[in-house]
């Protein structure tokens, strides 16, 4: 398995309210997790920082009791996290109304399992395909699955950023769940939306496929895509090539 990680704040951003991990579990077990964290001053940045440690303790701590369930591990593992970034938000004013987006992906014995809430993403790039596994929690991307705007329209709404499901707003949150059988050669990205707002899909997969003696350095790469178009958000991305 190769691994390439970059998170920066990006051109305009005062601070990186991005926060990720890269967790080996066991031999054969990987986890890795993105948040783009949302709120008042540093909020954002105290939202996405408790939600990827919150879920990346529980399932630490839970791991050998349910790698037999690894579906239930990881909804519990982030609602587990929603309630505790929920009630420091009810705790400390300076944190009321924080939450965050969370995407997870963890291969455990040559399958991709996923867990998300917002609308940073996780693709899967397999051959000349990128395919996009997690599901937009955002109002655009629900008006574009209900038919009522074009891709391109969807692409410049200036209401593209509101999202409609985070971790950390209410007490509850439900937790999309996805699983795919990886092949060898499989290539994953996990990324916020300051990349896919600015780089487009077959940017990505192509840079992802042609790169290849360079793996490390394409997430870099990537994001100095998006600075170079703008930069307005932080940005962040994790890429896995699955060698079986």
């Amino acid at each position: 398995m190769k691994i390439g990680v970059c998170s920066e704040k990006g051109k305009v951003r005062n601070l990186n309210e991005d926060y990720y991990t890269v967790y080996q579990i066991s031999d054969d077990t990987h986890l890795f997790i993105v948040a783009d964290g949302m709120g008042g001053h540093r909020a954002g940045n105290v939202a996405s920082k408790m939600a990827v440690n919150g879920v990346l303790s529980y399932i630490k701590e839970n791991f050998e009791e349910k790698k037999h369930d690894i579906p239930d591990l990881i909804i519990q593992g982030i609602m587990y996290s929603n309630r505790k970034v929920f009630e420091k938000s009810l705790k400390e004013e300076e944190y009321a109304g924080m939450g965050t987006t969370l995407t997870l992906g963890l291969v455990c014995g040559g399958i991709l399992y996923g867990g998300h809430i917002g609308d940073s993403r996780i693709y899967l790039i397999r051959g000349d395909e990128i395919i996009q596994l997690s599901r937009d929690h955002s109002l655009v991307a629900e008006l574009f699955r209900d038919g009522k705007l074009t891709q391109e329209e969807a692409e410049t709404h200036p209401q593209k950023n509101i999202i409609t499901r985070a971790l950390g707003i209410e007490e509850e949150v439900k937790v999309d769940y996805f699983q795919e059988k990886l092949k060898d050669g499989d290539i994953i990205v996990l990324c916020t939306d300051g990349l896919t707002n600015l780089v487009k899909e077959w940017e990505i997969k192509e840079i992802c496929t042609t790169e290849w003696e360079n793996f490390a350095n394409i997430p870099a790469k990537l994001a100095e895509m998006a600075n170079q178009r703008g930069g307005y958000d932080n940005i962040t991305v994790i890429l896995v090539k699955y060698e079986s």
